[in-house]
């Protein structure tokens, strides 16, 4: 390994508040707002199950990858791959950007339910036909969603200026199990409803007839961004990591919360849909039109249960922001060193700009297309079909090809205090399964989508980035 460096690094407090921070990470608007869409427009089950495949095979071994780079390292994303190879600095830099641009759009909506916490208490659900007018005027607006997104990154920017276990850590701890109270509660609320089993059949029974390339793609996509995965958040997690911690254990434990609390939001959702013949398939809208809906028709606790389902959205995405700022704060500390706040800040003033304009792009300015796409929905869609998966591929063969096998087993057991039996199967994934398996996917969803051209866009941004990123 070359250059790697020793320094003073911040470290977690303790494993829960690690694996409630991780979680946090990988739980956010992934689970609440795009799984149940994302399901709903891919047959149900059935993207479920390919979903889960992806989530418990893939998920786990490219989490367990990340942390294992990042604690190795004791860097984040750049200078982890930097420290090996500086050929391979790009992919770092892949990371970050992906990070970068998802806080581009990500605010936006984590604004959007904040706003709604309060909207559900005046008045929200006391007209039900005028639900879908109401987002849709809300969303246009020039304003209003700007001063709610700028609230909500300023409870990022708060929690990440106080630091690992100051600031990420203490949040986790009590964000992530509010969270599971919450969506339980929901959820029973949810399947005690007259005719909620129509909602439980089309989560859990699949039609395969709904499956092709654009399914597949899509539920490795959700997999990745779901799981934070791809794009540095948990290399950067795992820098701060002790060599104590079990990363096999974690990342297992990790992806199967993950994968709970994205199974539960959509029984959080669909049985209440279902009940009252309302649309699986509403897309995006699904959370903001849907949802509300549902809670209009239960009477005067509906509002209760509005209030209490966006605190429990807004919770999911501040839980995943924040570990997204973290990513390019990190870099920042790093490469540039700089000190915390100023990468904060430095980070956030950027993503304010960008989160601007990404509102603005479902309203005034509409009519702006970069690739067919507005500025929301192409970071979106940079991010989600290319940026996430091929990072995903990238850390794969680095672990697989460019990394020693003794080191990975050195460092997966601790030094050998650990037994990690499926370590032999684990590498086999890793260097020649999964980079296939992602390539192929891909490859099927260039096809299968209407966005080619925006693909194309993302693979020559890529290789750009590639030729560039040494000045990193």
């Amino acid at each position: 390994m070359e250059g790697n460096q020793i320094k003073q690094r911040e470290n977690w407090g303790s494993r829960i508040g690690f694996l409630m921070a991780a979680a946090g990470s990988a739980v956010g608007l992934g689970n609440i707002w795009r799984f149940p869409y994302t399901a709903g427009e891919n047959g149900g089950g059935a993207f479920v199950i390919i979903y889960t495949i992806f989530a418990l095979i893939i998920g786990i071994s490219i989490m367990l990858a990340e942390f294992t780079v990042g604690r190795r390292t004791s860097l984040s994303a750049v200078g982890a791959y930097k420290s090996y190879s500086k050929k391979w600095t790009f992919a770092g830099a892949l990371g970050v950007l992906s990070a970068f641009f998802i806080m581009g759009f990500y605010p936006v909506v984590g604004g959007w339910s904040l706003a709604y916490v309060f909207k559900s208490f005046s008045g929200l659900l006391a007209n039900p036909e005028a639900i879908g007018t109401t987002f849709e005027a809300f969303m246009s607006n020039p304003i209003q969603p700007i001063i709610w997104m700028i609230i909500y990154l300023a409870l990022n920017v708060i929690i990440v200026a106080k630091g690992i276990s100051g600031g990420i850590e203490k949040a986790g701890k009590v964000l992530m199990p509010t969270l599971f109270v919450l969506l339980i509660f929901i959820s029973i609320r949810s399947i005690s409803l007259p005719g909620a089993s129509a909602g439980l059949e089309f989560l859990f029974k699949p039609d395969w007839s709904k499956v092709n390339g654009a399914t597949i793609l899509a539920a490795l996509g959700q997999a990745f961004f779901s799981l934070s995965l791809g794009m540095g958040c948990m290399i950067t997690y795992g820098s701060y990591l002790s060599k104590s911690e079990n990363l096999p254990s974690n990342a297992t434990i990790v992806t199967i919360l993950d994968t709970c609390i994205a199974i539960l939001a959509g029984i959080a959702i669909f049985p209440g849909v279902f009940a009252f013949g309302l649309e699986p398939t509403a897309g995006p809208g699904l959370v903001f039109v849907v949802v509300p809906s549902v809670f209009a028709e239960l009477g005067g606790a509906g509002v209760l249960f509005s209030v209490v389902f966006f605190i429990a959205f807004t919770v999911a995405a501040l839980t995943s922001s924040v570990s997204l700022l973290e990513v390019v704060t990190s870099y920042l500390i790093d490469q540039k060193n700089v000190p915390r706040k100023t990468g904060v800040t430095s980070a956030s003033i950027i993503m304010i700009a960008t989160s601007i304009l990404s509102s603005l792009s479902l309203g005034v300015m509409s009519g702006f297309k970069i690739f067919g796409a507005g500025i929301f929905d192409f970071l979106d869609i940079l991010t989600d079909k290319i940026f996430l998966a091929i990072g995903g591929m990238f850390i794969a063969i680095f672990t697989g090809w460019v990394i020693k096998k003794e080191d990975l087993k050195e460092e997966t057991t601790n030094g050998g205090k650990l037994k990690f039996s499926l370590f032999e199967a684990w590498y086999f994934l890793l260097k020649y399964v999964i980079p296939i398996l992602i390539f192929f996917v891909a490859l099927m969803g260039i096809f299968a989508i209407e966005q080619t051209s925006l693909m194309i866009f993302g693979v020559l941004l890529i290789v750009v980035l590639a030729i560039f990123s040494k000045k990193l």
